[in-house]
This record gives structure tokens, sequence and C-alpha cells, in this order.
């Protein structure tokens, strides 16, 4: 099979929140439910400050009800909402003002520190913004002084949230309509990024101050073995924002932070590279090589560390000869590179595992760096 070119990022095609989305069945809604006439297309203004049309799939009439669809385009992102069908539903109300609400597939928020109260539908603050000013602006051109119902649907929310972290943020039962922007920019890390921070907030407020943030979801496994004490809350996973991580426990006030990963990005740490991407920074192997002298590794060892091709490779090679010391320096490094990034403020601890979840080395509660003992690479 033929592999298909991969796109230059500034030919890539932006797409549309949910939040988007969602205002526009929305406008779609209520402008067929006052005229009486199926809505073909709705034209919003988003909050980067242009206008944006959607195509609206359906319209569907029932008595003093009306329900618009239209299909989210996420563009060019790798998003688990593309291809969602977005589903906005407006009444009357019998009391004044405007009425949001989620429906099937939006998830209702369970757990205190996101910004939106436990309890409510998880549509969040900026959405919530562009609908209610959206039926304002549509109720007012009208001259129309009446309540309004709006329900926004995804009938499909609950089997996409299972790709998402809403599970682990307490938003149960669907999605959540989110966005800032109202667009999606291709391949952007904003909306992890987002999560990251909101997961900090959820542990902060079910009053976890230590918490434990791996590279994914095998290193999470291996750091709940681990820490089988504390709560699923604290458990984040950061992927490659290991300095933006750090820097929001500290501003979000945790007091306890520990690192649980594998060699090859815990090398990057250790190295002070606090974005740790496979295109981000190369492994330093002569950093690694100077780790094993430092540990009193025979001239033999530290130049098969010099010359390996991984750093599980380099693993390996000093788990093989018995030096463990080099796995407890190595992870020494990361909390003393950790600190440095973010000026202190923080216990750190590091645990770093094999692929097959063997604990090779870890260093525990440090506050402060030994500078004599710190190689900064």
């Amino acid at each position: 099979m033929e592999r298909k070119p991969k796109k230059d990022p500034k030919d890539m095609r932006h797409g549309y929140t949910t939040g988007a989305c969602a205002t526009a069945v929305t406008k779609a809604a209520l402008l067929a439910l006052i005229t009486n006439e199926e809505q073909e297309t709705s034209t919003i203004h988003l909050p980067i400050g242009r206008d944006a049309t959607f195509t609206i799939e359906k319209c569907t009439f029932g008595s003093n009800v009306v329900s618009c669809e239209t299909i989210k385009d996420a563009g060019d992102d790798p998003d688990a909402t593309h291809k969602a069908l977005i589903i906005g539903t407006v009444s009357w109300a019998d009391t004044p003002g405007i009425h949001l609400d989620g429906g099937i597939g939006v998830g209702r928020v369970t757990k205190p520190g996101l910004p939106v109260a436990v309890g409510e539908a998880a549509i969040n603050p900026v959405p919530r913004k562009m609908i209610h000013s959206t039926v304002q602006d549509v109720l007012e051109e009208f001259q129309i002084n009446r309540g309004v119902n709006v329900v926004i649907s995804v009938p499909e929310g609950e089997e996409i949230a299972k790709k998402t972290l809403n599970g682990r943020l307490g938003i149960i039962g669907g999605i959540s309509i989110l966005g800032t922007r109202g667009t999606v920019v291709p391949f952007s890390s904003s909306a992890y990024m987002a999560s990251i921070v909101q997961a900090i907030s959820v542990a902060r407020a079910a009053g976890c101050e230590h918490v434990v943030i791996t590279t994914g979801g095998r290193s999470e496994k291996f750091g709940m073995a681990q820490y089988p004490t504390l709560p699923e809350e604290a458990f984040i996973e950061m992927g490659d924002f290991v300095g933006f991580t750090l820097k929001h426990c500290k501003r979000l006030g945790i007091k306890q932070v520990s690192l649980v990963g594998m060699m090859g990005k815990f090398s990057k740490v250790a190295q002070g590279v606090m974005m740790v991407h496979s295109k981000s920074a190369a492994i330093d192997f002569n950093f690694l090589a100077q780790l094993a002298i430092d540990i009193g590794a025979d001239e033999e060892t530290v130049a098969q560390v010099r010359e390996a091709n991984t750093a599980s490779q380099v693993g390996e090679i000093m788990a093989e000869k018995g030096y463990d010391a080099f796995f407890h320096h190595l992870c020494e490094a990361c909390c003393y590179s950790s600190l440095h990034h973010i000026r202190g403020g923080l216990t750190v601890s590091t645990s770093i595992y094999s692929m097959q979840g063997q604990l090779l080395g870890r260093a525990d509660d440090i506050a402060s760096i030994d500078e004599i003992d710190w190689d900064r690479g």
C-alpha cells in the first residue's frame, strides 16, 4: 500500500470546537423555532473575532420545540470528537432567561476543581457564554422577550468520552463541550495541556497534596502499584509536558510530586529537557556516560554507554552489569533538573521502570539541589 505523503503544517485545515458547533446548532434551532423555517446553514461569531458558517444536516420540528444537527469538522486535527454529531434542541421556557443544559452524550461534572460546578453539564465557560450571547442576540433581533431552554446533545458522546480523560476528571456520561477560540488548530497541544491543568485542579480540590505524574498509561499503572494509598485523582498523565506539569503543580498548591516513567523520556528530564517528545531533543549519551563514571562504572561499560543507540539499551547495559546505583543517580538528576526548572517549591521524587514493569531505580523526597552531586549535562 502506498503511504500518503505528510502534509506541511501550513497546509493543514483548521477545524471547529464542540463549543462552536453547539452554538451554531442552537442558533439554527432558535431561528427555526421563531420563523418555522428549516435552516440549512448557521453563521456565528467566534471568540477569535471572525464569523464561521456551519452546515445544518437536519432540522426536526416538534410541538414548540426544534432540534438542529451538525457534524463536527476538526480539520486536520487528530481529535476524538472529529465527525461527531452535535445536536441543539431549543424550546420556549415557562420562566425568563436562557436555561442551558446537556442531554445525551454530554458529560456531567461530579468532582470539584473544574471550571463548571458539580452537578452541571460539562459545558465549559466560553461555550456557555457563546451560546448565551448568540441566543440573546437572536431574541433581540426579533424583539422577543421570552425564556428559552437549550439542550446540547452528542449521541455518541459516551463512547467518544472513553478516548478522553473525562472519567478521571469526574465528568461522567459523555464528552465536554469545549473551546476557547472556536477553532481547532491542527496538531496543537492546547487541548492536552488544558486537560493536565484540569486534572491537577481536580486533584487539589479532592485534597491531594501529593500527585504522581506519568508519561503514559503504562507508567501510570506502575505508579498506581507503587503508591497504592493515593486516590485515583492523584495520578496525572502528563505525556511529554514535564516542565508544564511541574509548573502548574507548584502554581496550584501541590506540595509533593512523584515522577514515574521509563528510561527514554526520563533520560531527557535528567539532562534538563522538560518537553520530552521524540523530536524535542536527542538523548545525550555523553551525559549518561558521565553518570556511569560518577557511580564508578568500569571503562568498558562507560564506552558501551557512549556507543548505545537508545536510552533503553543503556538501561539494559547497566542492569546486566549490576550497576543499580546508576539508576538512583539518574533519578536524582531528574529531581534536581525538575527543581531547577521550577525554581524550587516542591518536594520531588522520581522512579524509573523498565518496559516490563521492573523498578530500576528511585530517588525520594528531594526538596533542594545538591550542587556537588548534580551533573547539569
